[in-house]
């Protein structure tokens, strides 16, 4: 953290949009307030990481501090005033957002990365500024100085500013959906099974390949509890995998509570195999599964023994031994870049989707906007297959390093290519692993949910993918649905999730 002399705090001018408030804000009416700003985008992990502190501080400030998220975004599909809304929603922000698509107030301010909180003092000048994690403890001691300096002076002002939260409705949740803002899914086409994270409400579906539920694992309400399907807690659970030597064994990505869970389909039983509940530091080196933190894992996949994990938070991959208990990084130094090479020194940024063929594992490597390929052991070698960078992302096909891809979250395989979610450009993807082409194969770039021929069909920021010989399963996160697509007809479906009927 850095302290500054007395400078005046740009005025909030050129925002596009406001958001849980009902008019404009500006630094000068909120005179006597100590005010944070939070520089953010939604597809960032690490913006994320900082909610928790961001709520904490404004509980226990409640009456002196008013956070404002300027939402400045990366991507061109986040700079939407709808797309914001629906995050709004779906990771509960109740204080007030600007819509800074054009980067004006991140300009005034000099901001360089996200996430960038900036101090200002109740009569407008700033205080101090910090870029990334781990400043809550700085900040709280900040904010309580400035409370007690500017109260000795009585220029606090306490008198409430008025919100307008964004409801339910915002982020296009029906008020009957089985679904809520669905992460990831997995086909078990062996046993005719369906897994669905429902990652907002907060547990897990045990369907069939028709959307009919047979079980549910997850109290509703968010938390951390082990136990029974009916009493067990998630906190937006992601990504999904199941043991082949224990079929009966189904392992969750408990993203919001950094762990690793495992379902055991047969007793109904919830355990956690990795993590401590608490988000990891950076550079942790691993150890006994059940006592080394994770950060933000979003996805899996087990090879033989060995648990693969997309450690979103650290931009890593790790692996848990099921037969050891023991985690720890596998690939990526936690520097976020596109590096490849050797798996200690190779780079990722916000690895976010699983694949494997053979001896080889598949990412959706996020915020580089690329697919990567792990050669596993003996060779461990990182490699691009296809896509930019973390700066070059767009939409367009081609061969390897020539395609765009914005914000991939999902890739699967079957028949020998991969199929990619690309999700803010509302498509689905494949790439042919040994040519490394792209090509568009349903979705018509444009926000929606349309059935029908695959061209035509339209997709919302499709975040997951599971594929059987001829069918792929997408969880479309921002449509609350899961869609079906036949691989050989070319055709896309809405799965209508529906409990079993009773039992006469």
């Amino acid at each position: 953290m850095t302290e500054f002399p007395r400078v005046r705090a740009p005025e909030l001018t050129g925002i596009l949009d406001w958001f849980n408030v009902p008019a404009p804000l500006s630094l000068k009416a909120l005179r006597g307030k100590v005010v944070l700003l939070d520089f953010w985008t939604y597809g960032c992990v690490n913006c994320m990481h900082i909610l928790p502190d961001l709520k904490r501080l404004e509980e226990k400030y409640a009456d002196e501090l008013v956070v404002i998220g300027v939402h400045s975004a990366k991507f061109a599909n986040e700079r939407k005033a709808d797309n914001i809304r629906r995050i709004l929603v779906r990771y509960d922000i109740t204080h007030p957002v600007a819509n800074d698509a054009n980067f004006a107030v991140w300009k005034a301010y000099g901001a360089r990365a996200w996430p960038t909180q900036v101090l200002i003092d109740p009569e407008g000048y700033v205080v101090a500024t910090a870029s990334g994690e781990g400043k809550a403890e700085a900040f709280d001691r900040a904010i309580a100085a400035v409370v007690q300096v500017f109260d000795e002076q009585g220029k606090i002002d306490r008198t409430p500013i008025p919100l307008a939260l964004e409801g339910r409705g915002a982020a296009g949740v029906p008020a009957e959906s089985p679904l809520a803002l669905p992460g990831k899914v997995l086909a078990d086409e062996t046993r005719r099974r369906l897994f669905i994270a429902d990652s907002n409400h907060h547990r897990v579906l045990v369907a069939d390949l028709d959307g009919v539920i047979q079980d549910v694992a997850g109290a509703g309400p968010f938390g951390w509890e082990d136990g029974g399907f009916d009493e067990a807690r998630f906190y937006r659970p992601q990504g999904l995998a199941l043991d082949p030597g224990r079929p009966g064994r189904l392992y969750v990505a408990d993203t919001e509570n950094h762990t690793v869970r495992a379902l055991d389909l047969d007793t109904r039983r919830v355990t956690t195999v990795a993590g401590t509940g608490r988000q990891a530091a950076w550079g942790g080196a691993g150890g006994a599964a059940r006592e080394t933190a994770l950060s933000s894992p979003w996805d899996l996949l087990v090879v033989g023994r060995l648990l693969f994990v997309a450690m979103a938070g650290t931009h890593q991959i790790w692996m848990v031994d099921l037969e050891r208990e023991l985690a720890f990084p596998y690939a990526g130094s936690g520097r976020e870049a596109r590096v490849d090479g050797g798996v200690d020194d190779a780079a990722f940024a916000q690895p976010s989707g699983l694949a494997a063929i053979g001896s080889a594992l598949f990412v959706a490597d996020a915020e580089s906007n690329i697919i990567r390929a792990i050669a596993l052991p003996p060779e461990n070698q990182v490699r691009t297959l296809a896509g930019g960078d973390l700066f070059e992302f767009g939409d367009r096909d081609g061969r390897g390093d020539t395609a765009r891809l914005q914000h991939p979250l999902g890739v699967a395989a079957t028949g020998g290519l991969l199929f990619v979610a690309d999700t803010y450009n509302h498509k689905i993807k494949t790439l042919d692993p040994d040519s490394r082409q792209v090509r568009t194969f349903a979705g018509t770039g444009e926000e929606g949910r349309a059935d029908g021929a695959a061209a035509a069909a339209t997709f919302y920021e499709p975040g997951g993918l599971s594929a059987t010989d001829d069918v792929l399963y997408v969880a479309d996160t921002n449509n609350h649905a899961v869609r079906r697509i036949d691989l050989t007809r070319r055709t896309v479906t809405t799965l209508t999730i529906r409990l079993r009927p009773a039992s006469k």
